[in-house]
């Protein structure tokens, strides 16, 4: 081949070289640029979603705990209920027999010992003439008139002890959400792990294209999550 032949091919082997270099250098950076700033973004949404899923934890903990004291004090409460009830219907029980004996005194007595609320409940409850009356309640504790204030401050505590445990389910479930971000957050890193295997420009741009995806969609679920 003639020399002057050589010459001209290496100056245009050359000039493509000189011309395609800065070409791929372009898209290079810019892809460059693009997986930076995805793994900026993933860093900062992977340690606010961990903070978050801890900040949960932590509030589940505590709506459990609250439930289980509340509940301690709804049995206490049931069971000052059941008690003042117990003694009642003893006073009640009591006041039958002075009546069958026609003990007025002695019923008068009982009857100043019994509850405000019962005695509510037993005055209505007179009221029926339960001695000539076979539909009349069986007693006062049977009358609508009659209200247990501890009884009713146990049923209070029981519906705020369930509602501070589901509280604390919920939270459990949002941290499981935040949890559940950190590893879409790890896919994104994995792409953009394995788009920089690839010096193929269409390659590595379709897989950060998938990385970026990802990301919105863990991010957008981030954002759209209660925060504490």
């Amino acid at each position: 081949m003639p020399e002057g032949a050589n010459v001209e091919i290496a100056h245009s082997l050359a000039e493509t070289h000189h011309h395609a270099t800065p070409t791929r250098t372009a898209w290079h950076r810019t892809l460059e640029i693009l997986e930076v700033f995805v793994l900026a973004v993933v860093a900062i949404a992977t340690a606010w979603s961990g903070f978050q899923a801890a900040k949960w934890d932590g509030h589940q903990s505590f709506e459990y705990g609250e439930s289980n004291r509340i509940r301690f004090e709804a049995d206490a409460a049931t069971t000052k209920a059941a008690q003042e009830l117990a003694t009642d219907v003893g006073l009640f029980t009591a006041w039958l027999e002075a009546e069958s004996v026609d003990n007025t005194d002695l019923m008068r007595v009982f009857e100043r010992r019994m509850t405000p609320d019962y005695r509510v409940a037993f005055n209505a409850w007179l009221k029926t003439d339960p001695f000539n009356n076979p539909n009349a309640p069986a007693g006062p504790a049977a009358m609508p008139q009659y209200r247990n204030p501890h009884a009713e401050n146990a049923d209070h505590l029981n519906e705020v002890a369930t509602k501070r445990f589901e509280d604390g389910t919920k939270a459990r479930e949002t941290a499981d959400k935040y949890v559940r971000n950190t590893v879409l957050l790890a896919m994104v890193l994995f792409f953009v792990a394995l788009a920089q295997r690839f010096d193929d420009r269409l390659r590595r741009t379709a897989v950060n294209a998938m990385a970026l995806f990802v990301l919105v969609v863990a991010v957008a679920s981030v954002a759209t999550l209660e925060r504490l």
